[in-house]
């Protein structure tokens, strides 16, 4: 199969997945602008992944088995592998995902923007990262989903 895109709303918004045929390769909010070619919402990694989000925002699964490639640098890659090891429930700061990638003293800002750039949100899970000092921070959906997705794992938090 080749390169699949689909659309899937969702209580924060309409959502655009994308697959190279195999594995997901992007997850979009809205507003959004559809990849050239047709939409193929039979794609069977598009099925799983709009299954696996539907489950997650009602409550019902906390973690992500479909298979996933996002492009970027080899340190990007180091920081997306490190979110995705953020429990659900659970999160962390920039300066402690800096810490357990033993990057020098600083690089929590490094860590930020490669946070930014995580091409498939919420299935590698940006939004568990927070300020130092607990508060809510920067998010590429916007701060108000972001505080939606922390208040269903975490109810209160925010």
């Amino acid at each position: 199969m080749n390169a699949a895109w689909t659309t899937m709303p969702s209580p924060i918004g309409d959502l655009l997945l994308q697959t190279d045929g195999q594995v997901l390769t992007a997850i979009s909010f809205h507003p959004f602008e559809p990849p050239s070619g047709d939409s193929e919402p039979t794609a069977p990694i598009l099925v799983q992944a709009r299954r696996q989000l539907d489950e997650y925002f009602m409550g019902q699964r906390s973690d992500f088995d479909v298979p996933l490639s996002a492009s970027g640098t080899a340190f990007q890659q180091r920081v997306w592998e490190a979110l995705r090891a953020i429990p659900y429930g659970r999160t962390a700061s920039y300066g402690e995902i800096a810490r357990r990638l033993q990057l020098p003293p600083g690089a929590s800002r490094a860590v930020g923007v490669a946070n930014g750039a995580n091409p498939i949100p919420i299935m590698v899970p940006c939004h568990r990262v927070i300020g130092s000092d607990g508060s809510l921070t920067g998010y590429a959906g916007g701060l108000a989903r972001k505080q939606r997705l922390l208040h269903l794992e975490i109810p209160g938090l925010f």
